[in-house]
């Protein structure tokens, strides 16, 4: 932890004037309002950690989580070396976290009115819960609240662990003051009369929309009070019916959260590398079976147009799955699907590439394709589940059918405009229009009204439309035990803490593993049932 809150204080001079992000720098030639303060281009940074990651992607992602989600197949187990993964997740949240902390302390300092700063508080409340939802989901416990303020006193340089339970408990907290104090008013002013701070053109994410930060909120407080509903209902039910009977504001169709490239100013590159250099991942049976009938080589079973922007055919043109669950006949995948050649040459994958791979424009596309955080179908399974279960709400099928609904065709939506904004993508699935979505969420297998386990359907299509969010699939998964899978679900409920940890903050790690048990992947965290 040292290493890691010590080396931002090298930076926030920087960040106060720049924001030292090759990625996001233009926007500061931009002079400031006369609303703005210098915190702006150090809130530029941070909206610029969102990106993901370039080893977390390669480690966790590609080498664990798809896995483990099953949402595709490992088609061979050759780095395995987490740690690094691990490392990079955990460095650089906590970077993040204390450029976070300096930003507050300056809200801290500011002489006006307390008032002008609820719009750029609650901004950095959404963010910070966010990013910390993330990665306490991945670790259960971690430093938080002293954590990120080794800046204030030396006492903080190694911050103890907090509860999972405390961690979440205080984000939504921050969540809900965040969606109540946002003034979406043009122009806002205070109630004297004087102009509120902005972030003006330094916020990167909703561009100064507030009531968009204000429906992000709102989604959040819902992710997350469903995920742990099983541990403390008394304290989630009452979120969840607060955003969902008073009708709250929240992400809807054409609103997906996510870090855009072309919007934003930056290059996408990492996902093409992580695949590349790791060219392990391809279809595996099992989502499959969720967007094909049968297992024809030609694609005439696939009833969910997904399939072919998640995939692609093989090197001989074929569809062709890898064994979920492989055995010792199981022939190896190989060729160089995710090869930059195919820029090209497209059609050249590799004579050994016999399984289908992931759509090469999906993983390509370093512009026009967005890292994805919150998608408006999210929302409204989200809201299914409520409905069927009676979580927070009074149980009513009939609005669960309609909100899954909405969600498969807010999600067979969204996946079609990737493709369809993408300038490079060629050979791409024909575009359907409005009437010819619908047709396709009547179909036996994805139409809830025909399912004798709503559910499982619920659940399917979540899972499904977060398959370039496999963390969040593993969150689905975690919490439900009833994503689709094959054979038994993986024990896998978090990743082990990063070793820098234990050698930098090593009282308050030996105090958390005892706490633990042990530091494995066999633990489970709080919120998990």
């Amino acid at each position: 932890m040292k290493k890691f809150i010590l080396y931002p204080l090298s930076v926030l001079v920087c960040l106060s004037i720049t924001s030292c992000d090759k990625d996001f720098e233009e926007i500061n030639q931009n002079p400031f309002s006369p609303t703005q303060t210098d915190i702006g281009p150090l809130f530029n940074k941070v909206v610029s950690d969102l990106r993901l990651g370039w080893d977390e992607q390669f480690y966790l992602h590609n080498e664990a989580l798809y896995q483990v989600t099953q949402q595709a197949a490992l088609t061979a187990e050759t780095f395995q070396n987490i740690n690094i993964g691990t490392e990079d997740v955990w460095k650089r949240y906590y970077l993040s976290l204390a450029h976070i902390r300096e930003i507050e302390r300056r809200l801290d300092e500011y002489k006006g009115n307390p008032q002008a700063l609820d719009n750029v508080r609650a901004q950095l409340k959404i963010i910070l819960a966010y990013t910390t939802f993330r990665i306490t989901d991945l670790f259960g416990d971690i430093p938080f609240f002293d954590a990120g303020r080794g800046f204030e006193d030396l006492e903080y340089a190694r911050p103890k662990f907090d509860s999972q339970e405390a961690i979440y408990k205080a984000l939504l907290e921050d969540l809900q003051w965040a969606a109540e104090h946002i003034n979406t008013f043009p122009n806002p002013h205070t109630d004297d009369g004087n102009p509120m701070v902005s972030f003006g053109d330094f916020d990167k994410l909703f561009f100064g929309n507030m009531l968009r930060w204000v429906k992000f909120a709102n989604s959040l407080r819902l992710r997350h009070a469903l995920r742990m509903v099983e541990k403390d209902s008394d304290y989630a039910r009452p979120i969840l019916q607060n955003i969902i009977e008073n009708n709250l504001p929240v992400i809807k169709e054409g609103e997906d959260v996510g870090m855009w490239p072309v919007q934003q100013g930056w290059l996408r590159e990492s996902v093409n590398w992580s695949f590349r250099e790791h060219n392990k991942l391809r279809m595996g049976s099992n989502m499959w079976h969720q967007l094909s009938e049968d297992d024809a080589t030609d694609g005439s079973g696939i009833f969910d147009p997904r399939a072919k922007i998640f995939f692609e055919p093989n090197n001989a043109g074929e569809w062709a799955a890898f064994p979920q669950i492989p055995d010792a006949n199981t022939t190896p995948s190989g060729g160089i699907p995710y090869g930059q050649h195919r820029d090209n040459n497209y059609t050249i994958k590799g004579q050994t590439n016999i399984y289908s791979p992931f759509n090469f424009y999906l993983i390509r596309d370093e512009v026009d394709i967005p890292e994805i955080i919150l998608t408006a179908a999210e929302v409204h399974f989200i809201k299914a589940e409520c409905y069927l279960r009676g979580l927070g709400v009074g149980q009513n099928e009939a609005e669960a059918d309609g909100e899954y609904t909405n969600g498969v065709v807010a999600s067979l939506t969204f996946w079609q405009n990737v493709f369809v904004n993408s300038t490079i993508w060629v050979n791409a699935p024909p575009t359907l229009t409005t009437g010819q979505i619908f047709a396709v969420s009547n179909h036996p297998r994805i139409s809830i009204f025909t399912s004798t386990n709503k559910l499982e359907y619920i659940y399917r299509q979540r899972w499904i439309d977060a398959f370039r969010q496999p963390w969040e699939a593993y969150s689905l998964t975690r919490r439900t035990k009833m994503t689709p899978h094959e054979g038994n679900l993986a024990e896998h409920y978090r990743f082990p803490y990063p070793p820098s940890e234990a050698e930098n903050n090593p009282t308050n790690w030996s105090n958390q593993l005892s706490k633990m048990g042990e530091d494995s992947p066999k633990t489970k965290i709080w919120w998990i049932p």
